[in-house]
């Protein structure tokens, strides 16, 4: 009987196991969401970027964005803590992201908007900084190759700051964004650690 019900779990469990792998595709496809292959760091320029609006000052900055193993994912944008007096900061966003399955990659990040508040401010002696919303964003990317990501989509809900910003559902959904952003993978290399 032991040896029966030991095949029997061995039989289901590699019937469980073989669709699950050949979802992956073979080795040789880089693309698509299930080789798990995009994982790691990727950045994406907004280059000569300006700051105020007005032409006085421009800027390049990247955004950086993490891929974990763990289906846990982060991003910050330089340009967060550019002017940070004057014109308040974004936190690095933090969330997670899983595979459609069409293969495309789905991002949703949370991360928190701070205004500058005046030093006239009730119980604020100095110029600071104040939690004014949280922002909940969803990216769809397509993977083109194990070096590339293209965010084809993204959208985002916004949160006052007494709203939850957890609940999926709440805050205002804003508009759907269809411009495309590339993202490349920031590659280690040692080049620089060997030029003369």
């Amino acid at each position: 009987m032991l040896k029966k019900m030991t095949f029997i779990l061995l039989a289901l469990a590699i019937f469980m196991v073989v669709p699950a792998l050949a979802q992956d595709g073979d080795d040789d496809n880089d693309s698509g969401c299930r080789s798990g292959k995009f994982v790691g760091a990727y950045t994406s320029p907004l280059i000569n970027q300006d700051v105020f609006g007005d032409g006085s000052v421009f800027h390049t900055w990247v955004y950086q964005l993490n891929l974990h193993s763990g289906g846990t994912a982060d991003q910050y944008v330089t340009a967060d803590l550019d002017y940070i007096v004057n014109a308040g900061s974004i936190s690095p966003a933090i969330g997670s992201w899983t595979c459609r399955k069409d293969g495309k990659l789905v991002v949703t990040l949370l991360e928190a908007l701070y205004s500058p508040v005046a030093s006239s401010a009730p119980n604020v002696p100095n110029p600071d900084i104040a939690l004014t919303n949280h922002i909940r964003a969803t990216y769809l990317f397509s993977i083109v190759d194990r070096n590339t990501l293209q965010n084809t989509q993204r959208r985002s809900r916004v949160y006052d700051s007494l709203q939850d910003p957890t609940d999926p559902a709440g805050g205002h959904l804003g508009h759907l964004i269809t411009a495309v952003r590339e993202y490349k993978r920031l590659k280690a290399s040692d080049a620089d650690l060997l030029a003369p």
